[in-house]
């Protein structure tokens, strides 16, 4: 995991992708790397993520220039590659805790969609996003056909798939692609000052939470309503629920277990 670079700040995980000499692309192999650090941060101890680029980027989508095709792909080969990125892209999906891109440079196929599967994506303003798969002869993937309608609206979304047009920092914040906008000198900073509010929150209330509001354009007002219900009983049994009233009280900031 050479190219993948973690780094444990606190209880933030930092996983850089670090291959920039290719624009931090994904090589044709590395879709089970990422995998494996998706699913090992969920069971881990830390818990935000922030996933950012080296070398003044953040991922320029699978590495193309690495598997040249001198013909079509068969099927089965097209099949079982296609696999590795959904599994990939289903583990950053069911991570239950927070998660940030901190995005820098070009993020261009299935590295938008990483930064669009994260929960928070800080830019700088430098930073281009790109759908750029049908100027490659390809389709969206990476979860991309389930994440940018919900991100910018159907037509939108469609606009920006179907062109494969780069999108600029200011473009992807009035778009609700990016959070902020901030100076590559303030990216780290602003990142991890975002993890540091994050960690303020309750790790049950935050999972509950975020399961709830990815199910909201699936759910019922109905539906929404009978998961609230649901989660909040559970969340009142919790010692999390009773150190925060207590905090709250004692006008204390809470700690809290997880429990």
């Amino acid at each position: 995991m050479n190219w993948l670079e973690i780094d444990a700040r606190g209880g933030v995980r930092w996983l850089t992708i670090a291959r920039p000499e290719r624009k931090n692309a994904i090589p044709a192999d590395g879709w089970t790397l990422l995998t494996e650090a998706f699913t090992e941060f969920q069971s881990g101890t830390e818990r935000v993520l922030v996933i950012t680029g080296a070398g003044g980027d953040f991922c320029a989508g699978a590495d193309l220039g690495s598997d040249r095709l001198d013909g079509p792909m068969s099927v089965t080969d097209a099949h079982r590659r296609m696999k590795e990125v959904e599994r990939a892209a289903t583990a950053l999906h069911r991570i239950s805790k927070p998660t940030i891109a901190a995005v820098d440079g070009v993020a261009v196929g299935a590295g938008m969609n990483i930064a669009l599967g994260c929960d928070v994506v800080i830019a700088t303003d430098r930073a281009r996003f790109a759908e750029i798969y049908v100027r490659r002869g390809l389709t969206v993937d990476f979860g991309g056909t389930w994440l940018l309608p919900r991100v910018v609206g159907l037509q939108r979304a469609k606009e920006l798939a179907l062109s494969g047009r780069m999108v600029g920092a200011e473009e992807a914040k009035e778009l609700g692609i990016a959070l902020e906008v901030v100076p590559p000198s303030r990216l780290q900073t602003r990142a991890t000052e975002m993890a540091e509010m994050f960690l303020r929150g309750a790790p049950i209330g935050q999972a509950f939470s975020k399961q709830g509001i990815d199910a909201a354009f699936e759910s019922s007002f109905g539906e929404s309503i009978g998961w609230e219900g649901q989660s909040q009983s559970i969340a009142l049994t919790t010692d999390d629920a009773v150190e925060g009233v207590t905090a709250f009280l004692d006008k204390r900031d809470p700690e809290w277990t997880g429990r």
